[in-house]
């Protein structure tokens, strides 16, 4: 069971399309689960177009999916692992959890595999899981073995504690040596699967960048984030004409191949849970991420 209470931020949002965005479900999925009573606002069943109010409690239970999630022998690159978190290396093209009927070849699917210590705070959909990285970005990812682990660490993403940064390949040349780029997030009115920057149903958005280098037509950044919005780096990088190269939804028509975005979780520092010891990661980016940037790196 999950409780979410309504802040200011929220009110007015219908309840479907809010949790659509916040579990990350689609929204015929989210609707099934509000009118079979699965989800509830202030202990009734409501339809999906209820408007959101100031300190409603929403109380999702165990929602009904149509397919269970089934442990798979995929290959994963544990950077870092002890009784209570893994730090796993996921490859770009990887889902990290099954949703939207894609059940799977997931990172969970993985995990379920490896081992049977997983936390279940999020649902068994997404056990282990206490944050997520878009499917074609490689990187870093923070695991939970155990429910009290899993308490802690969504704690201290939600006040900032973690720290996360990335690189990426963007499209022309950033001339600032560093930059700031506040501009709330939202889901597209004209496409449900695209974010965007927008007024209207949004949430702040902040990514702060550093130019590592500059070549032809093209810049190396590292992207700090200050919150952690849906497509956040890929929604922002496109706002300032900047896009990611080889994304495939935000960039430009150049896309080279199917690898995806060049954008890569190289960094994750943070203090354990339990222990309160600062651990800190750096992994490089792909072989294929490095033969992309070569291809710029060379043009004359």
């Amino acid at each position: 069971m999950k409780k979410i209470i309504i802040n200011q931020d929220n009110i007015s949002k219908r309840l479907d399309l809010f949790l659509t965005e916040e579990l990350g479900e689609s929204r015929n999925f989210i609707l099934k689960n509000i009118k079979s009573g699965k989800i509830l606002v202030n202990n009734q069943i409501v339809k999906g177009g209820y408007l959101l109010k100031q300190d409603d409690e929403i109380v999702i239970n165990e929602l009904k999916v149509d397919t269970s999630v089934v442990a798979s022998d995929i290959p994963i690159d544990i950077i870092y692992e002890d009784n209570d978190i893994m730090v796993i290396n996921k490859k770009s093209g990887m889902v990290v959890h099954p949703g939207n009927g894609n059940y799977s070849n997931t990172l969970v699917n993985a995990l379920m595999h490896y081992t049977d210590e997983l936390s279940d705070e999020a649902g068994d959909n997404r056990s282990g899981i206490v944050h997520r990285i878009d499917k074609d970005t490689s990187g870093l990812l923070l695991i939970s073995k155990t429910n009290e682990a899993h308490r802690i660490l969504s704690d201290d993403f939600k006040n900032k504690r973690i720290k996360r940064k990335y690189i990426a390949l963007v499209h022309g040349i950033i001339d600032s040596s560093k930059g700031k780029i506040v501009a709330p997030i939202g889901r597209s009115k004209f496409d449900r699967k695209k974010m965007c920057v927008t007024e209207e149903n949004s949430k702040k958005a902040i990514t702060n960048f550093i130019v590592l280098e500059r070549y032809k037509n093209t810049t190396l950044i590292e992207l700090i984030l200050e919150t952690g919005r849906t497509h956040q780096i890929r929604v922002h990088m496109d706002y300032i004409n900047h896009q990611i190269v080889n994304d495939p939804i935000y960039g430009r028509r150049e896309v080279i191949n199917d690898y995806g975005q060049m954008l890569h979780a190289a960094y994750l520092g943070f203090n354990h849970p339990i222990t309160k010891e600062f651990l800190e990661f750096t992994v490089n980016p792909e072989k294929e991420f490095d033969e992309i940037l070569d291809k710029y790196k060379n043009i004359s």
